[in-house]
């Protein structure tokens, strides 16, 4: 698989996000583990996760827990992967979201996913989500800190705006290495935290991609172009979508969600599909 690369690591171009198989409607442990192992057969060496990702308040970190036991148990080579997980947003267990950005709730919350993914240090850890009650500056700091006692290897934030962007940079002292934003057909306003990502050198990985677990199968039907062009080229909306996405900047590293085998090897053939300029101007009108 063709690579793209996050600070000084390589990865694959694309990335397997793993929240569908661990919150509402997540399949049974055994095809989740095989989904994980076709992203590794298929060259995914970046996959992202989450303490937050799971359904109660017993199993807190289920995807992270996850992914661990699914990296312990593949028969290959993982020493290049990388986990990228996440702190700052919160699951009470009733199905609610909710939001902790104070740095000592990051800290101890790095700290379980330490333990849960039996590492020494993460190999990137991200801001979930600004806290509006806490300053931003305060909730990086905490990231800084993570970064300089080696708790985590690389640092980078999600769900955040350009200005978040520099001043998290800054704060980090030019080791920002990722931003983590929605970003899809029907999601394109963070255009401008993409296009900064690209002037700045940083790693752009857009979560949802395909429009959500809800909405990613219906994506040909919402936008004619990306089935259109599929069409021409034998291949499904979705994985059209993503070799446009790649398209846009070599930063670019989309993060699809996927909980089945077939759909996470239909991704990874993204990297592969070549689109012509006139394609890439139908699908950005569309």
């Amino acid at each position: 698989m063709q690579t793209r690369r996050i600070g000084d690591v390589q990865v694959g171009a694309i990335g397997l996000g793993g929240m569908p198989m661990s919150i509402e409607g997540r399949p049974d442990e055994e095809r989740s583990i095989a989904t994980i192992h076709a992203a590794l057969d298929a060259g995914i060496t970046l996959i992202d996760t989450a303490d937050a990702y799971h359904l109660t308040a017993t199993d807190v970190g289920h995807n992270e827990s996850l992914i661990a036991a699914a990296l312990a148990s593949y028969g290959g080579d993982t020493s290049d992967v990388l986990v990228a997980t996440k702190g700052g947003h919160v699951r009470p267990g009733d199905g609610s979201w909710t939001l902790d950005g104070s740095p000592d709730h990051l800290k101890s919350a790095c700290e379980a996913s330490l333990r849960r993914l039996g590492v020494e240090a993460i190999g990137l850890y991200q801001f979930h989500r600004p806290d509006p009650r806490v300053p931003y500056a305060d909730s990086i700091g905490a990231i800084r800190d993570l970064l300089d006692a080696g708790k985590i290897r690389m640092a980078g934030i999600s769900n955040a705006d350009p200005g978040q962007i520099r001043l998290a940079d800054e704060i980090l002292g030019g080791r920002l290495v990722s931003v983590q934003n929605q970003f899809s057909p029907s999601f394109r306003s963070s255009e401008p935290e993409l296009e900064l990502c690209a002037e700045k050198d940083i790693a752009f990985l857009p979560w949802s991609p395909l429009g959500g677990i809800s909405q990613a199968g219906e994506l040909g039907s919402r936008f004619a172009a990306f089935a259109e062009v599929g069409r021409e080229h034998g291949v499904s909306p979705q994985q059209v979508c993503l070799a446009w996405m790649l398209a846009k900047a070599p930063v670019v590293i989309p993060i699809p969600g996927s909980s089945r085998p077939e759909t996470i090897r239909d991704s990874a053939g993204a990297v592969d599909l070549k689109l012509t300029d006139e394609e890439l101007s139908r699908l950005d009108a569309a």
